[in-house]
């Protein structure tokens, strides 16, 4: 195929300093000023699609990505396609963020095997802003920069470089302003990418990868992103990242392209250079025109620039009238001949006779080693920093909390103005249990605001994680510190201090009372986390809850009595956490109660004999619910309560372990 030179170099644009005059360069296992050349050799990745639903689905197994091949050198390096054409894709797995299932190749760093732990050693700012934003922007880089750099560093040195940083990024003015959230404004778009940049720039890696860094950004602030990554990248830093449609401004800063079409590669080179070679192979960009616009239309078919008359059905003149299967056919024959071209032109040649070269030097395989995880830091530093962190953003997004304390007050005030000094007869025993019922009902509905405590930041936690971080058990320890201890016990203790007194109690059963209503709380808190655990939706782990807590309010020995329960059913009641709450305060609240001394009761047993006959003291009425009036019978109840709070915090961890973690 004809081509307008018949030596076509893979090197970086002269536009940054990794670029020659002389248009020769450097070897490809040689990085520049720090940086590094990462190569990727015969790269292909399958991933099994299931169709249909339950007995009726099937398994298909998809292809990604085939037999890519390239070089990324120090510089910007663009991988640039359409929407599913596999971009996103490619840079995880030069990442290393990818399921290792179905991926084939080798992917080598300045000619050698990729460390096992690349993912922690190089920096990955990923399409969505995963940035606590209750923190300022000088926290979240002091942060980052406590965990992800070594112990031995010391402390003025991190400051120095985290100061460095936010000099380097533009970030001087906003420094120590919050970055925001949904309740609070904080800084800007821009201002807010650079800050997750500046979390990767920490370690100073060699590698930067971004996944669409200018999403969600107006045309100006993407500018601006991308002309700070440049002089990135005339640092040294070899800068990998994934685009769908830049702006010209944009495009021309690029050094290296590599376009890909329904996972095939169609072109990889100079960026200044794609337009030559298109026009070449008989497309040829209009004046005035985006080569990144002019890329993607021929890749949809829709260009107008097509100059080729060799291309039968697959030729970007066919009518615009064809429906939208054929369109579709279309596309993907057309990026099959594209990709064909590809590999017959002097670019792909040479790219394969290097990475020939390096493959040779390296007889050991790099496939599926990539995915331990390293830490920078022991146990007790990271959940010092995490716990610091977690307590901070309680204390910076406190709406939830406080909320919760008044709705907790005024529950307490209307429960005990409506069961207020309830008498040692029948009607009391009702306004008793009554009330028993509706405490124990409420600390269990009021834990379900827990759902959100691994939901909402699940994209910093799997991020942060997979980064090396901190530990699985960092992460668990801290969220249940930050919120078993403030949110789950201070509520309890006020709704027992409002109620308790209210209802005419004596002092003596204050701290049991307590103690019950606190253990209901941490159960219900701990099955609430068990449950919406590797979620991703609040709404439908809401759901399962409010499901959940509405079958075990049956078993709870108000609604039935528990004792007339057929035995193919009563097992049931051993697995809600309202029976042993209502339990233990019966017993608490009941034992030692006579309802047989006031006038009141006098009537109703003569009208009734048979009540009196029935119970007549609160442990005759345990007795009747079936309940172990003995202090051994109180307190299995809360050791129950305590098992099931083990059981369930340990599934959530586990869940909280197998979380996928890749993308």
């Amino acid at each position: 195929m004809a081509e307008d030179r018949s030596h076509i170099s893979i090197q970086m644009s002269d536009s940054g300093t990794n670029g020659n005059p002389s248009g020769q360069q450097p070897p490809p296992d040689v990085g520049s000023k720090g940086g590094s050349t990462l190569t990727f050799h015969n790269v292909c990745y399958h991933v099994k699609m299931k169709n249909g639903f339950l007995c009726c689905r099937k398994t298909a197994d998809k292809e990604v990505l085939r037999d890519i091949n390239g070089i990324m050198r120090p510089g910007l390096n663009a991988i640039l396609g359409p929407t599913g054409s596999g971009k996103s894709s490619l840079l995880d797995i030069l990442a290393a963020r990818k399921d290792p299932h179905g991926l084939s190749g080798d992917i080598l760093i300045n000619g050698a095997p990729q460390p096992a732990n690349f993912k922690c050693t190089s920096g990955y700012v990923v399409q969505d802003d995963v940035v606590m934003g209750t923190l300022t922007v000088r926290e979240n880089l002091k942060f980052s920069a406590a965990l992800r750099l070594p112990k031995a560093v010391k402390e003025q040195e991190k400051n120095e470089r985290v100061n460095r940083i936010i000099k380097e990024l533009g970030l001087s003015k906003v420094a120590d302003s919050k970055v925001g959230t949904q309740f609070t404004r904080g800084v800007s778009g821009g201002e807010r990418k650079r800050t997750n940049i500046g979390m990767e720039l920490i370690t100073d890696p060699s590698i930067l990868f971004l996944d669409e860094p200018t999403t969600g950004l107006d045309a100006s602030t993407a500018n601006a992103v991308l002309l700070l990554l440049k002089r990135m990248a005339r640092q040294g830093k070899t800068i990998i990242f994934s685009i769908h449609q830049p702006r010209y401004s944009i495009f021309r800063l690029f050094d290296n392209l590599t376009l890909l079409a329904a996972g095939r590669m169609l072109y990889h080179g100079p960026a200044p250079e794609a337009v030559e070679y298109f026009k070449s192979i008989g497309y040829e960009c209009e004046a005035y025109n985006n080569p990144a616009d002019f890329f993607l239309d021929i890749i949809n078919g829709d260009s107008t620039a097509v100059a080729m008359s060799k291309m039968d059905e697959g030729n970007a003149g066919t009518s615009h009238s064809e429906n939208s299967e054929e369109h579709t056919d279309r596309g993907q024959s057309l990026a099959e001949k594209l990709a064909e071209q590809y590999s017959n032109s002097t670019y792909y040649r040479e790219t394969k006779a290097t990475l020939e070269n390096i493959s040779l030097g390296n007889q050991k395989k790099s496939k599926a080693i990539f995915r331990q995880i390293t830490y920078a830091n022991s146990f007790c530093h990271q959940l010092k920093w995490v716990s610091r962190r977690t307590f901070k953003n309680l204390i910076g997004n406190p709406q939830a909390s406080i909320a919760q304390l008044c709705v907790t007050a005024f529950l307490g005030l209307v429960v005990g103005a409506i069961f207020f000094g309830v008498t040692d007869d029948y009607t009391g025993v009702q306004n008793r249990v009554g009330a028993l019922f509706f405490l124990t009902t409420n600390q269990c509905f009021s834990s379900i605001s827990a759902i959100e405590l691994f939901i909402v930041e699940k994209k910093i936690f799997i991020h942060e994680y997979i980064s090396g971080y901190y530990r699985i058990s960092v992460y668990f320890i801290s969220k249940l510190m930050a919120d078993l201890i403030p949110i789950r016990t201070l509520p309890s203790i006020i709704f027992t201090c409002i109620t308790y007194f209210m209802l005419g109690k004596y002092l003596e059963a204050f701290f049991t009372m307590m103690f019950t209503l606190m253990m209901v709380s941490y159960t219900a808190t701990s099955m609430a986390l068990a449950i919406a655990t590797g979620q991703s939706v609040v709404a439908l782990a809401n759901l399962l809850m409010t499901i959940t807590f509405v079958f075990m309010i049956i078993f709870s020995g108000l609604l039935v009595n528990l004792t007339s329960i057929m035995s193919w059913l009563s097992w049931l009641q051993y697995f809600s956490i309202p029976k042993y709450g209502m339990t233990a305060l019966q017993i608490n609240e009941l034992t030692g109660l006579n309802f047989c001394n006031s006038s009141s009761t006098t009537n109703v047993s003569d009208n009734c004999p048979q009540i009196s006959q029935m119970w007549c003291t609160g442990e005759e009425y345990l007795k009747n619910q079936g309940i172990d009036a003995s202090t051994w019978g109180l307190w299995q109840n809360h050791l129950a309560l305590a098992c099931m709070t083990v059981i369930f915090l340990a599934i959530s961890y586990v869940k909280l372990h197998l979380m996928k973690k890749f993308s």
